[in-house]
């Protein structure tokens, strides 16, 4: 047994505590007050120098080594919860009406605090540490808002490291791949105007936009199949289809709304998508005699993992878990991870450790009411961290042996 493992024996029922606080406590995106207060208020009893409303809500830990060393390097967890009503039922589950840690960043926080804990007690490494608390992440632009604040400038950091939890993959398994790792998270909205009319007596009087409707979502396929290259990627998906009342089903509508998500690795096909989205609207609309009003909003951005940080992440994982279970070659995904924006102002790596899968393949996934974070995997999580300052700034924090 190591220094790390003795410690993190003697110290996982805490910090499962601390998870489970923080899950009972869920805060939207820059609403994260407690969670916030919680993290300063445990980095400063540990002796780490903390900086808080940074982007708002988020706070930054800083911790030096005891050697002699200029390079800096930065940890990054995430904080807020989603607008979810929980159905766990668990004795710790949300006490906030609409709101749920359903993507698990209780656990993202609490693994990194264990972390700093750890690091602040052990400093015999070269360099600078710095603990990015991010709010914000499920939409509400938490990185670009730390990002705005001067993050960098005011905690340099040479490279920056990413961490979430991934449903179905077995419990001390660890995966991540060079270049493209997650995608652009796009958002998309069409408008179609028509005359409404009588759907019964006179639908020749009507220019119906349910037609140029069902046509477009039919189109929107093609722009993935036929615009883009076989071998890049693209997700256009429909979430959402408004138009007319139920109450007055023989009323062809004036007015209809869609919308939906699109995802994308690379800038070029992201503007190839975003294009020809209202370009089929238009075409559509004209095709039937109506009016499209279309929009895209650019979310995150493709998070795009640098080959000389991978190798750093693929270490230290295997250092915390055994080679045999790190994949560094890690099957690419479609979601978003706000994280992407600090990526492209530091080269990074972003990690997945496995949340656990059940004994028939089954698991409950990320965003849904049913979701919990497995404590289980904290302590592989704060070997992992551990297992990066070894790697960027020196060894000696976990191949102690435990006296």
């Amino acid at each position: 047994m190591t220094k790390l493992d003795a410690w993190l024996d003697q110290h996982h029922a805490a910090f499962t505590a601390i998870r489970r606080d923080i899950h009972a406590h869920p805060e939207l995106g820059l609403e994260e007050v407690r969670t916030a207060r919680l993290v300063a208020d445990k980095l400063r009893e540990w002796g780490v120098e903390v900086t808080e409303n940074v982007g708002k809500t988020g706070v930054v830990g800083v911790i030096r080594g005891k050697q002699p060393g200029g390079r800096a390097i930065g940890l990054r967890a995430d904080m807020d919860c989603l607008a979810l009503e929980e159905t766990t039922n668990l004795p710790y589950s949300s006490k906030n009406p609409g709101r749920m840690h359903a993507c698990g960043h209780d656990g993202h926080t609490t693994m990194l605090l264990a972390a700093a804990r750890y690091l602040a007690e052990n400093r015999d490494f070269a360099g600078t540490v710095n603990l990015i608390f991010q709010p914000a992440e499920e939409g509400r632009g938490g990185a670009n808002a730390m990002l705005a604040d001067g993050l960098f400038e005011r905690f340099p950091c040479d490279a920056i490291y990413g961490l979430h939890n991934t449903p179905g993959m077995p419990v001390g398994h660890f995966g991540t791949t060079v270049g493209p790792f997650l995608a652009a998270a796009d958002s998309w909205k069409v408008t179609f105007r028509g005359v409404g009319g009588h759907g019964g007596s006179q639908p020749h009087r009507s220019t119906d936009i349910t037609y140029a409707q069902a046509h477009f979502v039919l189109g929107l396929q093609g722009i993935v199949g036929r615009n883009v290259a076989p071998l890049d990627t693209a997700v256009i998906s429909v979430g959402y289809i408004h138009g007319g009342d139920v109450n007055a089903s023989n009323v062809i509508p004036s007015e209809l709304v869609l919308g939906g998500t699109a995802r994308t690795y690379s800038q070029e096909v992201r503007d190839t998508v975003e294009r020809r989205i209202a370009e089929l609207a238009a075409a559509t609309a004209q095709a039937w005699g109506c009016q499209a009003e279309a929009s895209y909003h650019r979310g995150t951005s493709p998070l795009i993992n640098e080959a000389e940080q991978v190798a750093v992440a693929v270490a230290a994982a295997t250092a915390a878990a055994g080679a045999e279970n790190v994949d560094g070659k890690l099957r690419p995904g479609t979601g978003g991870e706000d994280f992407a924006e600090m990526m492209l102002v530091r080269p990074g790596a972003f990690m997945r450790i496995g949340n656990g899968v059940n004994p028939d393949g089954s698991f409950t996934g990320l965003h849904t009411p049913l979701y919990d974070f497995n404590d289980a995997i904290i302590p592989a999580g704060v070997r992992y961290w551990v297992g990066l300052v070894d790697q960027e700034l020196g060894q000696g924090l976990r191949a102690v042996a435990a006296e």
